[in-house]
């Protein structure tokens, strides 16, 4: 590949620090600045970035891109404003993507996000953004099904750029990825042209990770995984060096901040689930030691993995996709015997202790890419139990997890889909309401019918709230609503549950149609109240 003109050989003035990381003397020619870089995406580029919850994305480049953006003002001119396809495998640092959202830079975000600013442009519609299971994305990334619109390049590569944080370089050139993989290998595999940026910052986590290349159908592989700990690929990420057209040494800390805060609530939760696991293992459908947990993130995820950590059950595993902060305190109760993910969002002081005790952890711990991760074959070999947070189920047990009040979207799906799908024990927990600043009580997350549908009755074994535990694993949709609705609602919101319920079933039978029992005209209520009166607490069903 020709030398592109921005580039520099820095000679002498490369950091001892990077000198260290990059082991491949030939990337070091390729050093150059983040400032130096901007000019040269252009409108409608398609782009990828490394990142999963957070942490492990790209901080220098995306910044210099928006502040060239800002500074010569690209955006107030159509002739020169820029939107860029922006494709991540989950969330990044809010510094960087809901800047770019707030900017009006963002055309179409794929496939995962959670920041105020990407949502809000995608509620306005001014991006366009479509959920994805993210154990599909990567695939789906590669065979180009995102990019069919795009008009120039390579068509072989759905991207024009990609970039990534790297901990380190190897002699090969191989990237060895910081606390997260995502989808970080497909996109470097997609793009036809690859920045780098050295994170020398963080420590260099080389051996943490375990790296598979993505065959296209008919030549895909089996997953040779039978237990968390097994290794079947490379701890870097293999790449083509001739795409390789920058360097950039980053210094920046990912942007974590604190982990959301146990409460009353959430530890009511995380008590109804390891009683239900205690039973489960005294009945020997478990083992004494479980099966492989997936948690996912928040408040109540971190109160379940806490109260692992004080509980009963010993050489626990993990297969999962994000550790929080409370997977430290699990792993130092000795409880936790291995623990796989594709990203570790530590607090910043999480994050201290962890890198001061890495001896402690690295031989415990394996980060994979979202599409081994997520694989729903293992999930379904290994037996994982999967629990997750919705925003509302309802009395059926359909589980909306991303748009309020059926349109507005929130925050992406994730894997969510992947784990309860195929795994032995699917489980959602969430309050059984949610505060509002007009209503003490809040809204109801037991609803008479979801609003927005993500995962389907047949997908869910368990439904859990600080009120109790409903266990519908062999019961009909008849049997499932009376328990959910008797175990699971707040008090304020049962009896009018019940009354819909009762209601429904009456009319439903009468007319030959009993088997899932609503009345149409009143299964939105509670969503609609709160639309035109700022409360699902209705007066009537009439």
């Amino acid at each position: 590949m020709r030398a592109t003109p921005f580039l520099r050989n820095v000679g002498p003035g490369v950091s001892a620090a990077l000198r260290e990381r990059v082991r491949r003397p030939s990337m070091l020619k390729k050093l150059t600045s983040p400032e130096a870089l901007a000019p040269l995406f252009k409108n409608d580029d398609y782009i990828g970035w490394s990142g999963f919850t957070g942490v492990g994305y790209p901080k220098c480049v995306p910044t210099a891109i928006a502040d060239h953006t800002e500074q010569n003002n690209l955006q107030a001119d159509p002739a020169t404003k820029r939107k860029f396809n922006l494709f991540v495998g989950a969330s990044v640092g809010p510094e960087v993507e809901d800047r770019w959202a707030h900017m009006d830079m963002i055309a179409r975000r794929y496939p995962h996000q959670v920041g105020k600013e990407v949502s809000k442009g995608i509620n306005a519609g001014r991006i366009e953004f479509a959920d994805k299971h993210l154990s599909m994305f990567p695939q789906d990334l590669t065979y180009g099904y995102y990019s069919l619109k795009k008009q120039r390049g390579d068509p072989r590569k759905p991207l024009d750029w990609a970039i990534v944080e790297a901990t380190a370089i190897t002699e090969e050139g191989h990237i060895v990825p910081g606390a997260s993989v995502g989808a970080t290998p497909e996109i470097l595999e997609s793009a036809e042209k690859i920045i780098i940026e050295v994170n020398t910052r963080v420590p260099n986590l080389e051996g943490l990770h375990d790296i598979v290349h993505s065959f296209a159908p008919p030549n895909k592989q089996p997953y040779l995984i039978t237990h968390p700990s097994n290794r079947i690929g490379s701890t870097a990420i293999p790449i083509d060096t001739e795409r390789v057209v920058a360097i950039v040494e980053s210094t920046h800390p990912d942007n974590t901040g604190t982990n959301a805060p146990e409460n009353d609530e959430s530890k009511a939760i995380a008590k109804h689930l390891i009683h239900f696991l205690s039973e489960e293992v005294a009945a020997g459908r478990l083992p004494k030691s479980l099966l492989p947990l997936q948690s996912g993130i928040g408040n109540v995820a971190n109160s379940i993995i806490g109260g692992l950590a004080d509980g009963p059950f010993e050489k626990v595993q993990v297969w999962t996709e994000v550790l929080q902060d409370t997977f430290i305190r699990f792993f130092d109760s000795g409880k936790l015997d291995f623990a796989t993910a594709t990203s570790i969002r530590f607090s910043p002081d999480g994050f201290n202790h962890f890198y001061k005790n890495w001896a402690n952890y690295k031989d415990r711990l394996l980060l994979r890419s979202q599409q081994v991760a997520n694989a729903p074959e293992i999930i379904r070999r290994l037996g994982v139990i999967a629990m997750n947070t919705p925003l509302e189920v309802d009395i059926y047990a359909h589980a909306n997890s991303t748009c309020a009040l059926g349109s507005r979207m929130l925050n992406g799906l994730g894997g969510s889909g992947d784990f309860l799908r195929n795994a032995k024990l699917s489980i959602m927990h969430t309050p059984s309401s949610r505060p509002t600043k007009t209503d003490p009580t809040g809204i109801s997350c037991i609803v008479p019918f979801a609003s927005h549908i993500d995962h389907t009755e047949h997908d869910l074994d368990i439904v859990v709230t600080e009120q109790g535990l409903a266990d519908l694993r062999g019961l009909s949709p008849r049997e499932r609503a009376p328990l959910i609705i008797e175990k699971c609602a707040h008090p304020d919101y049962k009896d009018s549950l019940k009354e819909y319920y009762d209601r429904a079933l009456f009319e439903c039978l009468k007319s030959g149609a009993g088997h899932e029992p609503h009345i149409l005209k009143n299964a939105f209520k509670f969503h609609t109240n709160l639309q035109e009166h700022g409360t699902m607490k209705i007066k009537n069903w009439d």
